[in-house]
């Protein structure tokens, strides 16, 4: 580990910093922070190599000019200290998230995230508490890398609860072959996570497990088709009590649905096959200059029609 990274994660002895001293490290630090290279090589996406090159180049802050930021954060809301407490840490957030980049994902993404983490310590972050930002902001860039792992590993979830999440991150580091435990080996890694024996063999079989498709593939051959998780479904579409049954279901609507029809009057009638159950449906307007009356009117009579249908087929 480096002299800037020792200095980084020592706690501050809480040093006490008057108003002067504080405005004047502030007041020196956006140029020694912000000023050294353009935007564009501060996001992961762009370019990995060049981010981490320029979040390199980023100086690393003494005690003194941390306190100074996040005082001015804490006390007057200060964005701009924010900001550079955030930029000057960056680093940080590329080697906690190099320790996850053995579960397949981009490792700009899971920077991406290590930066929420990050920016959520900034915000919540007491300086008076006696220690460094990146002591404390340690758990919530593991924490939001957690969960973007969690979420993207697999399409289904493996890890829900506390003891999973903690043998999901901490299992395959105990297995010291490819096998899998012995009863010994479960019962020792599960007595050093605090877990249960049982949780420690159900995310083995977790990990070991892999997505499938709940369909064929259309590259897939006669011959594996049938492996597919859809063909073993029971089709219920040729059952012929089902069949009749909706056929039944069908009729009995569409008979209900002629008496009420035709104990409406004539006019009242029409509107509804004029409103509803034709191709090219009519308006209200339309309606009112046939029938020589208000859109208003032909609207109540609708209402009222639909009213006495409801009435008949719910009879």
């Amino acid at each position: 580990m480096s002299e800037q990274t020792v200095q980084a994660t020592t706690p501050l002895n809480n040093p006490v910093l008057s108003d002067a001293v504080s405005t004047e490290l502030v007041a020196s630090l956006p140029d020694k922070v912000m000023g050294l290279l353009p935007i564009n090589r501060l996001v992961p996406g762009e370019s990995l190599g060049a981010y981490m090159q320029g979040v390199n180049a980023i100086p690393v802050l003494t005690v003194a000019e941390e306190r100074a930021l996040a005082e001015r954060l804490y006390y007057q809301e200060d964005v701009e200290a924010a900001r550079q407490l955030v930029m000057s840490h960056l680093r940080f957030v590329v080697h906690i998230a190099r320790s996850y980049t053995g579960y397949g994902l981009p490792l700009a993404d899971i920077v991406q995230e290590g930066n929420v983490g990050l920016m959520k310590a900034v915000k919540r972050f007491n300086p008076e508490k006696g220690v460094r930002l990146i002591s404390f902001a340690v758990h919530w860039i593991k924490a939001e890398i957690h969960e973007y792992v969690l979420r993207n590993w697999r399409i289904v979830k493996v890890a829900t609860t506390k003891a999973q999440r903690k043998l999901f991150f901490n299992l395959r580091g105990n297995k010291k072959r490819l096998a899998w435990f012995t009863d010994a080996e479960a019962e020792a890694v599960a007595s050093d996570l605090g877990v249960e024996v049982k949780h420690v063999r159900e995310m083995e079989q977790r990990l070991s497990a892999r997505d499938a498709a709940f369909d064929a593939s259309s590259d897939d051959d006669d011959d594996s088709v049938f492996q597919a998780p859809a063909q073993y479904l029971e089709d219920r579409s040729g059952d012929p009590a089902l069949q009749l049954e909706k056929a039944d279901w069908q009729q009995t609507n569409y008979d209900k649905l002629s008496s009420a029809l035709s104990a409406l009057d004539e006019r009242s009638r029409d509107i509804l096959q004029q409103r509803w159950l034709t191709e090219k449906k009519s308006t209200l307007h339309d309606l009112a200059a046939q029938y020589s009356i208000s859109a208003e009117r032909i609207r109540q009579l609708e209402q009222n029609a639909m009213k006495k249908m409801r009435f008949a087929m719910e009879g």
